[in-house]
This record gives structure tokens, sequence and C-alpha cells, in this order.
């Protein structure tokens, strides 16, 4: 496996840099994989241009004609899933079971928002006066800068290229100079489709930089960010000097509630393949465990001994069902987390430390009985910690699911439809999962609420997040 050499792509041309180069770490070996380049002021003013020149073009092609090109990108991306699965791997670490999934849910994106984007459809208000007739279109809202994080380098990116591209705007993607590779091929497979030059941009460099950058930009009409909570609010602030519009994706804490009338054995399995895919590293990963009382025992014990189970590796050995974290600061987070859960009374059941003597392995792990007002339980872990915790009633453990700032997604289990129905309607989240942890797929919203964010990905309104209303009264004389 070769890992590819990492360029910029602006207005169709593949570019290299000279300037400021940073490794590509491998984080299963700590092993450099390459290096990736660093835009600077000029080049990113480039991208800016190329973007603008992009727009112009690319908003007047019909969406069938937009339609082709982005079908023959999906087509593209499928024949090459085994190869930029491998790229995913070896930058990220998680399985190549669990890359290969995500690689091809990149192309049933792109596949959605193909059809999606010749659906557009405006609509017609009966006028209250003669000869006048009222209409509503949509718009593409304009360039585009978009922000990606490390965790779900195929997935991530796609949402905002496909709707945007969908939509008739423009783009510039910056994703996780950690994860480089796996955008570059998703660029490629763009590219190499007929994609007009300067509709897909490709940056890559200090976040600081090429955020100010953007947000500083009159050219730029749109700003859509996936990453931290403290992150996105200085980005809000940024946006609000040349009024631009944004969605916002900035993770969550999210409640898992599972009430004693289930199969425990069933539940332990469901949540536990949840909980540490992708170690862990996934913003609506089930978080924080609640099991009433009736329960509590057996479903902690067997939560454990799942977790014990897990088979720990590089992700590229298909035995592998938990790969590494995706560098050294996820690491010490863990190892934070695990000692804060001990001065709050937390009991460890499974794992708790590090493992092996390379890479950034840190065991499952399992906590149960700590505290409501530990770290764990008010701070996204971001990694392979579960802490368990026990409930007596439906509206104390509403009250204590729905006790932090977060709203991004929430779970819970029960096999009675009045609890069901209850409890999807208490939990406060942009997503509930009611006996599923399955709550997103291309054709639904995936967004949330309070401090989560603001504004979805995927479905009708991940089209909408990239275009303007226009409101249209057409007489005659």
């Amino acid at each position: 496996m070769t890992y590819p050499a990492i360029q910029f792509y602006i207005n169709g041309v593949w570019l290299d840099s000279h300037d400021q180069r940073e490794p590509v770490i491998n984080p299963a070996t700590g092993e450099p994989l390459g290096e990736v380049p660093f835009a600077n002021a000029a080049l990113l003013e480039e991208a800016v241009a190329a973007a603008a020149a992009g727009f112009k073009h690319w908003r007047s092609v019909s969406a069938h004609e937009r339609s082709k090109i982005m079908r023959a990108a999906c087509d593209l991306l499928r024949k090459r899933t085994a190869h930029v699965a491998e790229m995913l791997t070896l930058e990220q670490g998680k399985p190549i079971a669990e890359a290969t999934i995500e690689v091809t849910m990149a192309a049933d994106i792109i596949e959605w928002y193909a059809e999606e984007g010749k659906r557009a459809y405006g609509r017609i208000i009966p006028s209250r006066l003669p000869g006048v007739r009222q209409l509503v279109t949509h718009e593409p809202v304009g360039p585009v800068a978009a922000f990606s994080p490390w965790n779900f380098p195929a997935v991530a990116p796609i949402r905002k290229i496909a709707g945007a591209i969908a939509a008739g705007c423009s783009i510039i993607i910056k994703p996780s100079e950690e994860t480089p590779a796996t955008c570059l091929e998703l660029v490629r497979a763009f590219a190499d489709a007929g994609l007009p030059p300067g509709v897909l941009n490709l940056v890559y460099g200090n976040a600081a930089l090429v955020s100010e950058f953007m947000m500083r930009s009159e050219v730029i009409r749109k700003i859509s960010f996936t990453g931290s909570v403290p992150v996105g609010k200085l980005l809000l602030k940024q946006a609000a000097d040349t009024l631009k519009r944004t969605t916002m994706e900035l993770g969550g804490h999210a409640p898992v509630v599972i009430f004693d009338d289930v199969d425990v054995e069933r539940v332990a399995g469901i949540v536990a393949a949840g909980k540490f895919r992708n170690a862990g590293q996934v913003c609506v990963s089930p978080t924080r465990f609640y099991a009433q009382e009736g329960i509590y025992d057996r479903f902690a014990a067997r939560f454990a001994e799942i977790a014990a189970g897990l088979t720990l590796g590089q992700g590229i050995d298909p035995a592998t069902r938990m790969g590494p974290l995706a560098n050294p600061r996820r690491v010490a987070a863990m190892q934070a987390f695990v000692e804060d859960a001990g001065k709050h009374g937390g009991r460890i059941l499974a794992g708790g430390q590090t493992t092996g003597s390379r890479g950034n392995f840190f065991q499952p792990t399992v906590i149960r009985d700590i505290g409501d007002q530990s770290m764990l339980m008010t701070t996204e872990p971001f990694g392979p910690v579960a802490p368990v915790v026990p409930f007596r009633t439906f509206d104390e453990v509403v009250d204590r699911a729905n006790a932090l700032p977060f709203g991004l997604a929430a779970y819970a289990f029960t096999t009675s439809a009045k609890t069901a129905q209850a409890i999807s309607d208490n939990l406060a989240a942009g997503m509930v999962g009611v006996n599923t942890l399955t709550i997103w797929a291309p054709e639904t919203p995936f967004g949330g609420i309070n401090h989560s964010g603001h504004g979805s990905e995927g479905g009708i309104e991940g089209l909408d997040a990239f275009m303007n209303l226009k409101s249209i009264a057409a007489g005659t004389l």
C-alpha cells in the first residue's frame, strides 16, 4: 500500500507547496506515512478566486448536468472503495471493515445528492392581485468554505462537498491535516469525473490561518463546520462580521436510557458495538449509559464482558475489532477521564489502561457507579471509555439525560410502545434512536440543537442549507 503524495487542488490543478509541511502519522504504529503541505495566504487567495469563478459557471449549469457529473464521481469512488478504505485506515486507524462501510456510505451520499439536486422545487403562491404571479425559487447561496474533522475523513467532508455541488455552489474543503489522503481521493473522483475547474477546491493548513482568511472573505457566503464547541462558537462570532450562513455540527454527549423490560444480553451487544465503533471517536457515539435499577448489575457486567473481549490491533488486520485512537492527545484524555472517575466513586469493570508498545491504543473501558458530576458524565469523552449508572424512574432519567447543554444524539431501549413514544418525545436532541443506534442515512437530516450546533446535513434539509430562497412577484404591463 503506497500512501499518496498530498497536494492541493485549486482551479482544476493539483499543486505542491514547498513551504511548511508536517508529517501524517499512522496512529497504529506512530510512524510517518507522508507529509501534508500547509497553505499560505497567497494560495488561499488563489483558492477563493477559483471558487468565485467556479461558482459563476456552476450555478448556471442545469441540475441534470450536475447530476451526471456527480453520478460519475460516485461510480469512480465505488470502483476505488478498497483503495480509499485502505488509505483511510492507515491514516485514521479504524478497522478496515468500518473504513469500507464509510467509503461505501460516502458514495451513497453523492448519489443521494445527485438525485435530490434535481428536486429543489419552488412553489407558486395564489396571488391577491389579478395578472400577478407569486413564485418562490431556490438559488445556490454562493461559494462555500467547509471544515471537516479526522474521525470520519470520508463521510464528514462528502456531506459538505456533495450538498454544495448539488445545490450549484462552489466549495473550498479543508479536511483535517491528520487524515488528508481520504479527502484527497474524494476530490480526485470528482476531478476525474469532469467537474469544472474551481467548483471544488482542496486546501490544508493551520486551522486558525485558514478559518480566519475564509471568515474575512466577502466572497465566501456559507460556512459548514464539524468540530468542537469552542471552535464552532468562535467561527459563529467571526461569521457575523460578513453575515455568512452557517451550519454547525459541534459534537455531543449522547445519553442511552435502558429500561428494565429489555433483553439485557441483546441490548448490551448492540450498545457495546456502537460505543466502541471507531474506538468511541464518533460524535453520535452512545456515551452516558443509564440502566434501570432492575437490570443495572446484569447490564453493567455483560457490557464489561463484551468490552473486555474485543480484539485490539492495527485496523488493516481483518481480525481487529477496535483500532487505535487517532493521536496521543486522545490517549492522554482517556487517562484523565479514568483518573477523574476514580475520584467520583467509579469502579472499573473492564479496561482502563493503555496497551501495546507502540501506537495510540487504549483498552475498551467500562466504569460503573460514577457520580453525575464527574468529568466522564459531563464532558464528551470521544474515546472508548463508557460510564454506566443506575436510575429508578422515568422522570428522573429524563432530567439527568437532559441536564447537559448538548443535544446531538440520544438513545433509548424498551419493549413498551408507550414508553418508547414518551422517551422519544422527552429526550432533548436533534436525533433520537429508540431500540436502534442507526439514526442517520443520506436521506435523513443529521444535526443537533443547543450547544451541539444548528442546521442539518443530509436529507432535503442538507440541500436547503446551501440554497437561498427568492420570492418573485411577476406582473404584466
